[in-house]
């Protein structure tokens, strides 16, 4: 659980812990974000002293990162959510796919008003996940499964099907269609700041996350989150509707990939079927460099926001810096390491300060 559902629950010295001397610096530092806020900006000094005079630290290099990020980041958030809750979701990354295919073969191929073509790839998004939710507590199988399941069946459906109707897998020309105008201006339009433009992506990225921390620190529904991830059994027993907060937060994450699905279609103005691959293992990347545990109960939507950060400043850090963009996956994986070992000892300090 995070640090303020933990204190608040348990006694201490036979008294209420909450009444426990425990210094604000301490309960700053055992929060699970911090490590990736200390990883961000040290990552963005080591960019800005070897790419600072190349560009990465103008308003241009930092739109750049920050579009990269943005994107990631929706999906990362809703990820962390799930995680949190003690599941994954591996079909995120087809689910892109698959949402901006149903969008462009509705309104490229089928004459469809685009906003109409993106209301009902939403509607398929959150079937996919209510889908995903009930397969998982049917079943009992674990989510990573059924969920790598779904990717594939996705995936494959997708490329199938699009083959069959336009014997190609790629569908262009949605900025000729009905609507777009309208629907690129909500979902994918440039704001000009300071001389460069600025994704509106990056606002979407920012209102997810800050409605995900309120709805975790603030809502009964996201102790729920917490309990489900942390002790299962107990949150069953103490009345909490794991069904309905399973499925809900399936659901999260499809509309997650089906948000990152249309800014991307919206942009590049068409579709392909393999957009999306490998987004689903770089969201949990990105959740787990910003401090959620990978066996749930532990994390939070700050923390995903500034692993997608690091994400987006390590990717086009490198491009800025002239090194080959072949060694990004390698200092990915390093990130992803060490994120796993400073989240377990961020985690153990956590529990000492419940003692």
């Amino acid at each position: 659980m995070s640090v303020r559902q933990n204190v608040a629950g348990r006694g201490v010295a036979g008294g209420d812990e909450r009444l426990a001397n425990v210094s604000p610096l301490r309960r700053l530092l055992v929060r699970p974000e911090m490590g990736a806020v200390a990883g961000a900006i040290g990552v963005w000094v080591v960019f800005a002293i070897r790419a600072g005079d190349r560009g990465f630290v103008s308003m241009r290099g930092t739109a750049n990162y920050l579009e990269v990020a943005a994107q990631l980041g929706i999906l990362a958030v809703a990820v962390a959510l799930l995680m949190i809750g003690g599941e994954f979701d591996l079909s995120v990354g087809s689910i892109i796919g698959a949402c901006g295919m149903i969008t462009a073969l509705l309104a490229a191929e089928e004459g469809w008003n685009l906003g109409f073509s993106i209301a009902a790839s939403f509607l398929f998004a959150l079937l996919i996940g209510v889908f995903n939710g009930f397969l998982v507590l049917r079943t009992g199988l674990p989510s990573f499964i059924v969920t790598l399941g779904t990717l594939l069946i996705i995936r494959g459906i997708t490329i199938g099907v699009t083959r069959n109707v336009t014997g190609r897998t790629v569908i262009g020309g949605l900025n000729d269609v009905p609507g777009y105008e309208g629907a690129r201006s909500v979902f994918a339009n440039n704001l000009r700041v300071g001389g460069a433009d600025f994704s509106v992506s990056i606002l979407w990225w920012l209102g997810v996350a800050a409605v995900a921390t309120w709805v975790l620190l603030r809502t009964s529904f996201g102790n729920w989150i917490f309990g489900v991830g942390g002790n299962l059994q107990a949150a069953r027993n103490v009345g909490v509707p794991v069904s309905l907060v399973k499925i809900a937060l399936f659901m999260s994450t499809a509309a997650a990939a089906w948000l990152v699905s249309t800014i991307q279609v919206l942009d590049a103005k068409s579709a392909d079927v393999v957009r999306g691959g490998g987004a689903e293992f770089t969201a949990i990347i990105a959740a787990v460099i910003g401090g959620t545990l990978l066996t749930g109960g532990y994390g939070s939507a700050i923390g995903a926001v500034f692993g997608a950060l690091i994400y987006g400043m390590v990717r086009q850090g490198i491009v800025f810096s002239g090194v080959d963009p072949g060694w990004e996956d390698a200092v990915l994986g390093a990130m992803l390491v060490v994120a796993v070992i400073v989240n377990r000892y961020i985690r153990t300090r956590a529990m000492e300060a419940r003692s």
